[in-house]
């Protein structure tokens, strides 16, 4: 009988001890992202500033903006946000207009985006989406930066897999670090083969928009989601969010407000069974054909 005790309390703590595990992956793959913020009153403002800030004191230290984002606005809101914070211990990613990737661009794009965010380095550049580009200049430039210490490594957004196979033809191409894309359980183009593609040749995948923008244009919410979210005691949100984090991938929520922020902190403590994953996978399939990938 003791020993029964014994085994029934050891599987209850390595129970305890893996779920806690899986909440720190979680966490770690969970960002920050930052379109649309560094608008509105200065009321507005000082709240978003303060959930940007109620994010890094509870273990998301990744915050995703771009120079677009308000013409530079929520850069600066961000800088406000990280100084009294240890700059190391967090992940910075911002992103670059496509027609500001030749040299002199890049350098002024980069010098500014540092200026705002009161920082000297970044840890990822991105280039925001693709146009017809000089590949093969832009990597030579983003490598430039990076052996000067003003970026640790670089990436791209919005890139298919036609995209990545041409970028890593180019020299040094294959040090692309990240793609980001928009991925939710709506949007699942990214399932046919870039996922794929993209684990193969080690280049991390960030999805946006895991709640399919703020008027859901990529995500229609069906009345069976709403029951399953009621079931399970969560909010739709959490349940799209938490879909996406198990998909094991990094993920960029929007947050506006400390309550938001809460909401998706909880959503990395989410589960789904077999049979859920199933129902959801009936509500929302993925695609059978390869088909152009969303893009906001």
């Amino acid at each position: 009988m003791f020993v029964k005790k014994v085994g029934e309390n050891l599987i209850r703590f390595y129970n305890k001890v893996n779920q806690g595990f899986e909440v720190k992956i979680m966490l770690k793959k969970l960002g920050m992202g930052t379109w649309h913020l560094g608008e509105g009153s200065e009321r507005q403002q000082q709240q978003q500033l303060a959930t940007l800030r109620y994010g890094l004191e509870h273990g998301v230290s990744l915050i995703d903006t771009a120079e677009m984002y308000n013409e530079g606005a929520v850069e600066t809101l961000v800088g406000k946000a990280i100084q009294p914070y240890d700059r190391s211990r967090l992940t910075l990613i911002s992103k670059f207009y496509p027609w500001h990737a030749a040299k002199k661009d890049l350098r002024q794009s980069l010098t500014a985006t540092l200026k705002r965010l009161q920082t000297d380095y970044l840890d990822l550049y991105l280039l925001h989406w693709r146009q017809k580009n000089n590949l093969t200049e832009m990597v030579a430039n983003l490598e430039e930066l990076k052996k000067q210490g003003l970026i640790r490594q670089w990436g791209v957004s919005n890139f298919d897999v036609s995209d990545l196979k041409e970028l890593l033809q180019v020299p040094a191409g294959n040090k692309c670090f990240v793609n980001e894309d928009l991925y939710n359980l709506g949007s699942r183009g990214v399932e046919t083969d870039l996922l794929a593609f993209q684990k193969q040749h080690q280049i991390d995948f960030i999805a946006y928009s895991p709640f399919g923008s703020e008027n859901s244009q990529y995500l229609k919410i069906k009345p069976q989601l709403r029951q399953l979210a009621g079931q399970k005691k969560i909010t739709i949100h959490q349940l799209l969010l938490a879909w996406v984090l198990q998909q094991d991938v990094y993920c960029i929520p929007k947050a506006s407000s400390i309550k938001h922020l809460q909401e998706n902190l909880a959503a990395a403590t989410v589960t789904f069974s077999d049979a859920e994953l199933q129902q959801l996978d009936k509500l929302y399939p993925r695609p059978t054909n390869k088909a152009p990938l969303d893009m906001i």
